[in-house]
């Protein structure tokens, strides 16, 4: 017999993003494919591709608009840095958005509700609810509300989209070594978790987990990046 797992009322989101979303349709924005198979209801990937849509061109205007200056090129590396899954995924760790997102058994077995693809894909159904329900000026005050902690800090999301090559480039510039990751596992075959760690001229600099080694050495790099370019 199939069970239903707990997951946080739908209905307390609303506060958290500011939009009043019918309950069907919010809930379909916050079910993953893996429950809708397990239970036979729908799920967020038609609103996810609204959403998707949104976003991009909210987003597009936005930086069109603030930054008057900013070739073509500069533009599409901003935007592009804003709505990778890098970016979406800390917007939606940010609103603690996991605990909504309703998973079949296998998906939360495998800790879906913290995958940064999976959470990224639930903001964007949530922008296409709210297009759907309210229309375009809701929607794009929504993806502002997200977005706008982001604006002043984009260069990091940029370098989140391929950070083992920014870091290395970053070293590159200031005359250090290669960097050098380290790994190790833990957790059960299905649960395999893996904690990597970055060193530069035999200095530790970052740390990261992840589902994968190329995952947790991504977090290692982009959190080294940061420490550097803080400096």
């Amino acid at each position: 017999m199939t069970t239903t797992p707990a997951f946080r009322n739908p209905a307390e989101l609303a506060g958290v993003i500011g939009v009043e979303i019918p309950s069907e349709l919010l809930e379909q924005a916050l079910t993953h494919r893996s429950f809708a198979y397990e239970h036979g209801s729908g799920h967020y990937e038609r609103l996810e591709f609204l959403g998707d849509a949104v976003l991009q061109q909210v987003v597009t205007i936005e930086l069109f608009e603030r930054f008057t200056d900013l070739p073509e090129g500069d533009l599409a590396k901003r935007r592009a840095a804003l709505v990778s899954t890098v970016a979406l995924a800390e917007i939606a760790r940010r609103i603690e958005l996991g605990p909504f997102i309703r998973l079949g058994n296998g998906e939360i077995s495998t800790g879906g509700a913290e995958k940064s693809s999976l959470l990224a894909d639930v903001i964007e159904a949530l922008i296409g609810a709210t297009y759907v329900t309210l229309g375009q000026v809701a929607a794009t005050e929504l993806v502002l509300r997200l977005v706008a902690p982001l604006l002043d800090d984009v260069d990091r999301f940029g370098a989140s989209m391929e950070p083992k090559t920014e870091l290395q480039e970053l070293c590159d510039r200031r005359g250090m070594g290669k960097p050098v990751y380290s790994i190790v596992s833990e957790g059960p075959d299905h649960a395999r978790r893996f904690v990597a760690t970055v060193t530069i001229d035999g200095v530790a600099h970052g740390n990261g987990e992840g589902t994968s080694k190329k995952a947790a050495e991504g977090v290692a790099a982009l959190a080294a990046w940061t420490v550097l370019t803080a400096d």
